[in-house]
Formats: C-alpha cells, structure tokens, sequence
C-alpha cells in the first residue's frame, strides 16, 4: 500500500517536470528613454533532448508566429523588428533556461505585451502563453486619494520603476515650500525582481492649500532624463467665509439686494433666510437676493446659510427700513370730576424712533421722549386742566399727530360779580357762577317766599351761559327806592353740588348822583324849552305887519340846543303796563298857535355830546334838542 502510493506521487512529479512552463513578470515599467530588464525562466519536458542546442525567440503583441507577430530577440540570427533594432539583448542563458531580455533606449511605441518561445530543435519549438506587459511611462506614477479632506493627514506617494540596471533614478518632490511640516519617506519596493522605488509625502492640508501645485521630479544621474508629474489638490472643505453686506439702512417704498458669497469646497447650497422662513437658495459659490417697495415689515435680521455636506456656516446682517412717525394712537377723549387723575397714553411707531411731545392748547406740557410710548400723568386735576391735548410725534422723515379731549367736571362756584344794586326802577340783583355742567341759577325772596326762574312770569328774570359760566338777573321794585327791605338769595346747582347765598346790596352812589342830576336837568331843560317857545310866539303877536317873519327866518335857520342830562339808559322812561312800552316826558299840547310846530324830547339812547370824554361820563347820555 505504501509502496504504491509512493509509486503515484513519483509519476505526479515526473507529469510535472514533463511540462512547458515559464516564468515571467506580469507587469513590468520603464521610463521613456531608458531601459528594461524582463526577467524570464522556463521549463520543458524533462524527456526532451535540445536538438543542436536551446534557441529563443521574443516576439511582441501576440504568441502566434503564422501571423507573423514583431520579432523583439532572436537567438539564432539579427533579424528583429524595425523599431528594436540595436535596442535588444538576451541577458539570460538559454541553456540554463534563462530567458530574461533587456530592452535599451525604449519608447512609448514599445509598451504591450511581450512573449517568448523555446525551441529545441525538431518538433519541440512551444510559444508560451503567458507574457510579460510593459508599460512604458513618460512621468512618474502618483498615488492620490480619491478624497482629500481638510485637516486629515494625508499621504501622497511618488513611484518610479527601477528596472534598468545601468539607471538608478532619484525621486524629488516639488512645491512643498508652503506646505505644513511636510515629511518625506522613501521606500523601495521589489517583487518578482521587478524593482520600483517610492517617496511618500506626509503632510495635513488646509482650506488655503485648495487648488495648490505638488510635483513629484524623477531624475536620472549622469543622464539628462527629467521626469515631472504635476498634481492639482482638490482639498475638500466645509465652508470655510460666508460674506454678505453690511447692515443697511434703507427708506420705506425702496428697493435693495441682498449678496451672498460662500468660500468652500465643493460648493455650497446656499438659503437666504429671514428668520426662520427660507427666501431663496441655490447651489453655486454666490447668489443675490432682489427686494423691492421695503415696508417696514421686511426689517430685521437675515441670514446666508451655505452648506456643502462637510459642514455649515452662515453669516447675518441687520436690514433697517427707515419710515416717518405713524398716526399716534391716544386715549378717548374723558370727562373726570375735578381732583381726579388721569394717565394719558401715546403710543406710534417709527424709524428712527420719534420723539413724542405732550401739547395742551398748543403749550408744551410734561416731557419730551424719545421712545415710541410715552405716558402723560395728570394728578389732581383742576379745572384749569381741561382742553385739548395733543400728542405729537417727529423723526428725521416726517411728523404727525393725534389729539384727545379732557373735560374737568366740577361743583358751582359763586363768583365775586354776584351783587344786588340799587337802580332808579328799584333793585337789580346779579348772579354769576362757574361749573361743569353749568350751573343752574335761581333767586328765592324769602320774605315772600318766592323762588324766581325762567318759568317765574311775573319778574324781569334773565340769564345767559358762556362756556362753562352761568349768569342770573332780575329787576324787584322797591317803593322805598333804597332797597334795604329786600332780600334775595341765589342758589346755584348742577350735579355735583347747590350753593346758596345771599346777595349784598352794594350802593352805587355814583349811579345815585347820575339819577338825581338827570332828573334836575330833565325838568330844567323841559321848562327852558316852554319858556323859549312862550318867547317865539310872544314876538309873533307884536309883528302884525310882517305875521311870523321872524319866525320863519328862525325856522330856515334854526338855533341848536342841547342838554346835557347825565342819566342811567332807562332812568328818564316811564314804564307804562309791561317793560317796554313807554311813553314821552313831556308835550306842547297846551300850545294853541297853530302856526307853532311842536318839541318832542326823547332822551332814549341820545348820542354823545361832542367833545365831552372820560369816565365820568360813562353812564351819561346826551339829548339833541331841535325845533322842528
């Protein structure tokens, strides 16, 4: 059992050592102009006899010879390629089994696969399948990653292949100047005896190094063989400035654009946001946001978000929209009882803020603000505080207004012109008062128990209002022309209050005197006036010759005569039945010439004597006397 089994593993062996195999490097680089070593081996049957020795053939691109592939190296002649000839040399010894070929002075022309075939003599010529792919680089090989970002390490590795014996290349790298502590590493790498040497450059890349230069330089000594391979960074980075305008000022009604600029990479998406409601947005590296006719609902802070999915930054600014003082908004008009407080608001908005001003009756009162709310305390009120108060509000753009009325309410007060006085029908009683309401004024007799008012028929009773003053007046006769038996109250009323008094006779000797004087003239001047007519017509009777001559040349030219009768305006009418009617002083009735015209004296409202002026003559009036 054992016997047999080694048995099969000897024939295993032997099936192996029977077969066509070689051994040749997959893929294999050089740098144009310089050279490269292919390392090659094979086997063949171990059974085979080489007929007249081993002979190898290269050929290029493809195995089969009956499509006449380029020869690259032939063992038995020169006869190669165009394109490889001179370049070629079998560095391996075929009977060794070593097939490994050196190529000189290669080009890009020479890259592609390359296989070999033995031949043995006889029937035993076999092209081996596998093959050896050159690669034939003009520039360095450079390992980038596919993602570089920001602030992480990153590692970019320089290589050059190192298959050409007689050429040993140097590895430099160029642009690192700027770079953050930049470190550099060789390594050297062989497989397969394919050789390929490496620098490494190690280094944390900013935002700012986006776009930058790196070199790798391969250069070989002793030759001029200059190899450069130049890398643009594609540094990933999250938006690193978000710009937009400054804070603006802008009128109400205008128009104004937003501008926002994101620096990142790759770009952002970039919002523009008025608080949290999103206006616009777009992906691009800026974009602009256009508004028109501004009121000043659009004021307030907005915000540039740019996001490009390695992380979010965003930038505000302050819009401003500038408009005059709107409408202040003031309390209802009031009405308060005398003593109260009252607080009185004022409330407008504006850009700037206004500057509010309390005017009462177009006079400054209180404070002036600067603030949209001003409140006006009114402690204690008087009833000096009522009228109109406005509020008004000013910025740079612009002014307005608004007003409210405040009405003080208070109990009747008797004022200092309350008095009764004696006049020539007997006694005149006057009554003032304030309040508000106004008051209501009536007289009370107490000696006859009467109270005298507008629905009081039987008295001289009038009154008037004016504001908030009211006015009472009656006429009382008195017999003993003094008036010391009359009393008369006043009482006056209105919501809040009644007050009675009783009225003072204050005696007008002035009056008194003008009464008395201008009933002495008034007789004076009726009997200088009879007298005066007896004379005119005494003289008549005596011109018998010339009846009434004289007479007519007085009437054409008639004398003037005037009296000057001090007197009250009512003093000299004589109240017949009701006030108003009256009747003349005196007549010429008694008169029976027929050819004598008649005086009448009507001392109503006579007008001024000329040249006589001054306060002594302000209850007096003057009396024309004409013959008619």
């Amino acid at each position: 059992m054992k016997c047999g089994l080694l048995l099969l593993i000897f024939i295993a062996i032997k099936a192996v050592r029977t077969q066509w195999n070689v051994w040749m490097p997959r893929d294999i680089s050089a740098m144009t102009n310089s050279c490269v070593v292919i390392p090659c081996s094979f086997m063949y049957p171990s059974g085979i006899r080489p007929y007249r020795g081993v002979h190898g053939i290269w050929y290029f691109g493809q195995p089969y010879p009956q499509l006449f592939p380029p020869v690259v190296f032939k063992s038995r002649t020169d006869i190669v390629h165009e394109s490889y000839k001179g370049r070629t040399k079998l560095l391996g010894d075929l009977h060794q089994k070593n097939c490994t070929l050196k190529i000189s002075n290669i080009g890009p022309e020479h890259s592609g696969k390359y296989y070999f075939r033995a031949d043995l003599g006889g029937a035993n010529i076999y092209t081996y399948p596998d093959f050896s792919e050159l690669k034939v680089l003009d520039q360095p090989n450079v390992d980038v990653p596919d993602e570089i970002v920001s602030d992480d390490s990153l590692d970019l590795t320089c290589y050059a292949p190192d298959n050409c014996p007689d050429m040993t290349p140097e590895i430099h790298w160029m642009y690192t100047d700027y770079l953050p502590d930049p470190l550099f590493t060789a390594d050297y790498l062989e497989d397969s005896n394919t050789a390929v040497i490496s620098s490494t450059l190690t280094f944390t890349p900013k935002p700012m190094h986006h776009g930058q230069l790196i070199g790798c330089r391969v250069h070989y000594p002793n030759t001029t063989f200059v190899y450069e391979h130049l890398i643009s960074l594609d540094i990933k980075y999250a938006p690193q400035t978000v710009w937009v305008n400054v804070s603006q000022e802008v009128m109400e009604g205008s128009s104004v654009v937003l501008h926002c600029e994101v620096d990142s990479n790759p770009v952002s998406r970039i919002s523009w946001l008025f608080g949290e409601e999103e206006l616009m947005s777009d992906t691009a590296s800026n974009i602009s946001l256009y508004m028109d006719d501004l009121d000043p609902t659009q004021e307030g802070i907005y915000t540039c978000v740019g996001d490009n999915g390695y992380g979010i930054m965003n930038t505000s600014m302050y819009l401003a929209v500038k408009y005059p003082p709107r409408d202040p908004w003031v309390n209802n008009s009031v009405t308060v009882l005398e003593g109260s407080s009252v607080h009185v608001h004022c409330k407008t908005q504006g850009n700037p803020v206004p500057t509010l001003t309390w005017l009462k009756d177009g006079e400054l009162v209180g404070t002036i603000r600067a603030d949209e709310l001003s409140v006006l305390e009114l402690l204690d009120l008087t009833p000096h505080g009522s009228g109109q108060y406005r509020c008004l509000a000013e910025n740079e753009h612009g002014r307005s207004s608004s007003s409210l009325n405040i009405t003080v309410e208070f109990a009747p007060v008797l004022l200092d012109e309350s008095k009764c006085t004696v006049v020539r029908e007997g006694v005149q009683c006057v009554c003032m008062a304030t309040g508000n309401p106004e008051p209501v004024i009536e007289f009370y007799l107490p000696d006859l128990n009467i109270t005298i008012n507008e629905t009081e028929n039987r008295f001289n009773y009038y009154t008037h209002t004016d504001g908030h003053t009211s006015t009472g007046m009656i006429k009382l006769r008195d017999k003993s022309g003094q008036g010391t038996g009359i009393h008369v109250h006043c009482s006056i009323t209105n919501i809040y209050g009644t007050e009675t008094v009783q009225l003072e006779l204050q005696q007008e000797k002035k009056y008194m005197m003008a009464v008395i004087v201008g009933t002495i003239g008034g007789v004076a001047v009726i009997a200088f006036i009879i007298a005066a007519v007896r004379y005119v017509g005494h003289s008549n009777k005596k011109e018998n010759d010339n009846p009434g001559q004289d007479l007519v040349s007085k009437l054409e030219n008639p004398s003037m005569f005037y009296s000057a009768v001090k007197k009250d305006k009512h003093s000299l009418r004589k109240k017949v039945g009701e006030e108003g009617d009256y009747q003349s002083v005196g007549s010429l009735a008694g008169f029976q010439r027929p050819e004598l015209n008649y005086a009448a004296l009507d001392f109503i409202r006579g007008r001024p004597r000329e040249g006589r002026t001054g306060k002594e003559d302000d209850n007096s009036d003057y009396t024309e006397i004409k013959s008619k």
